[in-house]
């Protein structure tokens, strides 16, 4: 199938270029960019000129920020395009129920990706918790926001969502994996003086069964970055490390292999699932906990950030 793929930014570059030059389902077709392309793919800076003369191209996958990406999908959508939206979905819940009720009236797919619950070990781990009684779970998601998003100050603008950017990619997993739904209680949110979103946070869940759940997330973070799920239940202690690419239980590695290799590869394999029954995927779940931690949560402002 034909894709074209816009923002061509240091994730789609990473992640979603190489996934889809790979893949027996896509051809690469065209880019659309203010600033970036792909060597040897027809490159367009006006979306709005791409969708009219690609009639070609029916699926369009979106790597911009989340505020842009309403606008872009619902151009899309209404030329009957379907669309893959990278994670966050969108800026807000309402605009991506719009998106989902518009993909709906127009019978085109649409798929909200949180690539994070791809990764190797996600599926083991949601099957070893299955039946058991859960006691205590942290979550620690720690990155430098240096590394990871260098000079990207949109992530620090309202609707960028700050450190939740990664710490949504531990929802996703954590909404994946409980075999029972929580719901957050409280959190402490550390905004710079100088920024819209939080740089680090701290957060309180519900757990129906009364096990303690907590999540620590922080964009500072000096060293290696951890990005760790650790479970204790009345049958043992599993710990899911390296967002997911790392599985122990009690001390003992998980060496299952999974049949597709690579987070992305299978987002486009699921992609082209759906294109090909005319499915929807747009589990909201990990924005909802973001947007509730907005709600609850009590605001410290903190030292300035600057690059």
């Amino acid at each position: 199938m034909e894709i074209a793929l816009v923002g061509i930014g240091k994730i789609a570059i990473d992640q979603h270029v190489p996934a889809i030059k790979d893949s027996p389902d896509w051809d690469l077709s065209a880019t659309v960019s203010r600033h970036g392309s792909v060597e040897g793919v027809p490159a367009y800076d006006d979306f709005a000129q791409m969708l009219a003369e690609r009639s070609d191209i029916r699926v369009v996958s979106l790597c911009l920020p989340p505020v842009p990406r309403f606008t872009y999908a619902e151009a899309a959508i209404r030329t009957g395009r379907h669309v893959m939206l990278e994670k966050p979905p969108g800026a807000t819940l309402s605009e991506c129920h719009a998106l989902e009720a518009m993909a709906r009236a127009h019978r085109v797919s649409l798929y909200a990706t949180w690539h994070s619950r791809q990764a190797d070990k996600v599926p083991a781990a949601k099957s070893w918790l299955a039946g058991k009684t859960l006691r205590r779970l942290t979550v620690s998601w720690r990155e430098n926001v240096r590394q990871w998003h260098p000079g990207q100050d949109w992530i620090f603008e309202a609707g960028g969502l700050g450190v939740f950017d990664p710490g949504i990619n531990a929802l996703s997993i954590l909404t994946e994996i409980l075999p029972d739904p929580i719901h957050l209680t409280g959190a402490e949110l550390s905004f710079p003086e100088n920024r819209d979103t939080p740089i680090a946070a701290e957060c309180r869940f519900h757990h129906p069964a009364g096990a303690e759940v907590s999540m620590a997330l922080d964009f500072l973070e000096p060293g290696e970055p951890t990005w760790t799920i650790r479970a204790e239940t009345d049958q043992g202690v599993m710990v899911l490390e390296n967002g997911g690419g790392k599985l122990t239980i009690d001390g003992r590695a998980d060496d299952s292999v999974p049949g597709l290799s690579g987070e992305y590869p299978r987002l486009y394999a699921q992609m082209a699932r759906l294109v090909a029954k005319g499915g929807i995927d747009m589990d909201l779940a990990p924005m909802r906990h973001v947007a509730d931690a907005f709600t609850l949560g009590h605001r410290v402002t903190v030292a300035p950030f600057d690059w």
